[in-house]
């Protein structure tokens, strides 16, 4: 089993930054593809980055292409989400999700991944 927990999350103006971590633990996930996704209220939950576990490959949804960048240090088992230029409609709770070996090296479904952290609150004011 692989457990994650997201922190970094926290309340920003518009044009700030954050940066989210996600820390694996039971398991390296150094060969497991990693991603970020979120829900804002009332809404379903949206893909927003991947990361692939051989090769560093990304992949964002439109809505934060140019803004969110996802890192992961294996060394660490650690994933990363930099979130420059946050907008008010980036609020959410932000997830960490893990996949597995079977599964694709890259994935940007939620049903592709198997393991999920309990999310952490980012909120932007206007």
């Amino acid at each position: 089993q692989v457990q994650l927990v997201e922190s970094g999350g926290g309340l920003v103006q518009a044009g700030y930054s954050l940066r989210l971590s996600c820390a694996a633990s039971g398991r390296t996930v150094s060969n497991y593809a990693m991603g970020w996704f979120r829900q804002a209220p009332g809404k379903e939950r949206e893909f927003v980055a991947t990361i692939s576990w051989i090769g560093g490959t990304t992949y964002y949804a439109d809505s934060v292409k140019g803004r969110f960048t996802i890192s992961r240090d294996n060394a660490k088992n650690t994933v990363y989400l930099q979130m420059n230029s946050l907008k008010p409609e980036d609020t959410a709770v932000y997830y960490c999700a893990a996949g597995s070996p079977r599964r694709p090296i890259i994935a940007s479904r939620a049903t592709e991944y198997d393991y999920w952290g309990q999310g952490t609150q980012v909120t932007v004011s206007s």
